[in-house]
């Protein structure tokens, strides 16, 4: 599956979405105004002669008025998502779990969300339970990945096997790579616009309904108060065009993008059991009594694009139907031609699933390994149990990892631990977080004893625990890592490496809008130049010259991949010449490519790192780290070099 080439098609769905919505705010101003001129001439005790029939700017002000509201609920509907992933789970009705969770089945939940974001090299989400909820559902949402989050309903954790919660997580997944989710939260702002008519015609019912105002026998036309009911019950009824390009909108947009993401969840996991055996039984069970995926919440309806499957069922099927049905679906994913519902197995599996919510799951199957990333690729992510033998944390680092101030000093002792000499890491830590600076130099001891493949996944497990801080104390964090990274007076290339991942993801702008402000590499000859050199350098430094090649032979295998730069030898830069800060700059503009032209730069990179595919671990944590930079998942070559690691799903 080629993430950025569905990231390029989200995009230009967005055309489509603009298109949809001009269309229905054109249609919604020539009802208003059709309706408003009926009515005046009503008003008016039904006369039609005469050359001013209308007021002066009569229509112009209906236009603006109408305009006025759609625009005005879109602003502030998008101003109130501000918050992004959050902002959605809210309104849906979630609660954050918190990664120190107890709960088995939240407990297996948040270590298959962590498992997806290892393999793929994004920052972890938050997750979210929708507690009410007894369907089996879920949705990702959120504007970019650093500030995604997953929610599933209190069904699905009820009712799926581990495997076919690896599936759903990995259906949502699909949207946080293939830019998905940032469309979908503007469509729940554009839509809550178009429907805004709606709401003020209900108004005005209300207000019509309550008003009495006094007439003379004289007077003509209708009472103001029955003029104020018509306009408003018209108004209403207008405002069913906006539910009508609502649906429109929504089908045109999500309904593809649901079948890509059940191929997707199919590549990451290599099991088509695992979605397919979800779909099925949200399938099984609409059949009966039971829920499916039907979600009771009020703005069930306003977020129903988002989810992973109906949220309830529609008269409306076929063109305006949000989803896919099921049955195709589960074709697509099986390949059959019959309806895999019918399948006498299916239906023993769906009144088993029926029963689920009164019969908890046994300790055991929250007490097996957790699910291992295997072969993670650019264009697909495989997840299955390592045949070899998984490594596991240390009780006080998995521990430290779920407290989010316990994991702000995991940040550090990951800094502490790589030097011989702590002395000026340890008066920075005694001057900034005096009350951690013990628990630190002992957390720094436990990481000194893995594998250094292992490191910065560690920062990932981290990561949901640091999100959690208020960004007042996300500032202290970043402020506190640079003071301790400029302790000795020099920055080495892990330093560097954990401090862009850091900033990517924990800095206050990490979940603002990307723009797209170049179309081609060829914008950016300088900057990839550098990034090309570093790596060439880095690569030649770090014992694998026989492999790797000079610097030189390098830097051209990567410009190879991009011959629209022109690079020449003569443009590989000198080490001693390349400064972080110029290379995060260049990390900076290179975010602001188009999704298209982000695949080229990271083939240059992997090639420019290894001809033979091979990977020494100071190479692939600075991959890893220009991956988190660009905002893409990591390729196979880089994440078959980290060390997978058990994660505790059972607390005794």
């Amino acid at each position: 599956m080629n993430f950025f080439e569905q990231q390029h098609q989200a995009r230009r769905q967005t055309r489509t979405l603009i298109l949809l919505f001009l269309l229905a705010v054109i249609a919604i101003v020539v009802a208003v105004n059709l309706v408003a001129s009926l009515l005046w001439i009503w008003a008016q005790g039904g006369t039609l002669a005469g050359p001013n029939l209308y007021p002066s700017g009569f229509f112009a002000a209906n236009t603006l008025i109408t305009i006025g509201l759609i625009v005005g609920g879109t602003l502030v509907e998008t101003y109130n998502l501000r918050d992004g992933g959050d902002a959605v789970a809210q309104m849906a009705g979630g609660r954050m779990v918190s990664p120190a969770s107890q709960d088995l089945q939240e407990r297996r939940l948040l270590n298959v969300v962590a498992e997806m974001a290892l393999a793929s090299g994004i920052a972890c989400p938050k997750v979210y339970v929708l507690d009410r909820e007894d369907a089996i559902n879920a949705f990702a949402a959120g504007y970019n990945p650093n500030e995604a989050v997953v929610a599933v309903t209190r069904g699905t954790l009820h009712r799926l096997t581990r495997d076919e919660l690896q599936g759903v997580i990995g259906h949502e997944f699909s949207h946080i790579l293939n830019g998905d989710m940032r469309l979908n939260v503007r469509l729940i702002g554009v839509l809550f616009g178009i429907q805004m008519i709606a709401g003020f015609g209900q108004h005005l019912i209300d207000f019509g309904a309550r008003f009495s105002g006094s007439r003379s026998r004289d007077d003509k036309g209708p009472s103001l108060q029955l003029i104020m009911l018509a306009l408003g019950i018209a108004l209403f009824v207008i405002g069913y065009i906006g539910i009508f390009f609502g649906r429109l909108i929504k089908s045109a947009v999500s309904r593809q993008r649901e079948f890509l993401a059940d191929a997707s969840a199919v590549q990451f996991t290599r099991n088509p059991d695992g979605i397919g055996g979800a779909l099925r039984k949200i399938g099984g069970l609409s059949r009966t009594m039971e829920p499916g995926s039907r979600i009771r919440h009020p703005n069930a309806e306003q977020l129903s694009h988002i989810f992973l499957s109906a949220v309830k069922p529609s008269l409306l099927s076929g063109l305006f139907a949000t989803h896919p049905p099921i049955g195709e679906r589960l074709r697509r994913i099986y390949g059959k031609s019959a309806d895999p519902l019918d399948a006498p197995e299916i239906a023993d599996e769906v009144s088993h699933a029926a029963m689920l919510p009164a019969i908890p799951y046994p300790v055991s199957d929250f007490a097996d390994s957790a699910s291992t990333a295997a072969a993670p690729a650019m264009q697909s992510v495989a997840f299955g149990h390592s045949a070899g033998r998984q490594n596991r944390l240390s009780p006080e680092l998995d521990s430290a990892v779920r407290d989010p101030q316990a994991a702000s000093a995991v940040v550090y002792a990951l800094l502490l631990e790589r030097d011989a000499d702590r002395g000026p890491h340890l008066a920075v830590l005694k001057a900034e977080a005096p009350q951690q600076a013990a628990f630190v130099d002992y957390l720094a001891e436990s990481i000194g004893k893995l594998p250094k493949s292992a490191r910065l996944p560690l920062l990932d497990l981290a990561m949901p625990a640091l999100r959690q801080l208020p960004e007042t104390h996300r500032a202290v964090l970043l402020t506190t890592v640079d003071k301790l990274i400029a302790a000795d007076s020099r920055v080495t290339l892990a330093e560097f490496v954990l401090q862009t991942v850091l900033t990517r993801r924990l800095d206050a702008r990490a979940g603002r809008l990307v723009p797209v402000r170049f179309a081609s590499l060829s914008a950016l000859k300088p900057e990839c130049a550098i990034l090309l050199s570093l790596v060439a350098h880095i690569g030649a430094s770090a014992g694998q010259q026989a492999q790797h090649g000079t610097p030189a032979q390098a830097f051209m295998r990567g410009a190879a991949c991009c011959p629209e730069l022109g690079l020449s030898p003569a443009d590989l830069s000198a080490a001693p010449a390349i400064g972080f800060a110029q290379v995060q700059m260049a990390l900076d503009r290179a975010n602001q490519l188009a999704p298209l032209a982000k695949p080229a730069l990271i083939k240059a990179l992997l090639a420019t790192a290894s001809a033979d595919g091979m990977l020494p671990i100071a190479t692939a944590d600075l991959l890893r780290a220009m991956c988190a930079a660009l905002e893409a998942p990591i390729p196979p070559a880089v994440a078959a070099t980290y060390t997978d690691y058990e994660l505790s799903e059972n607390y005794h």
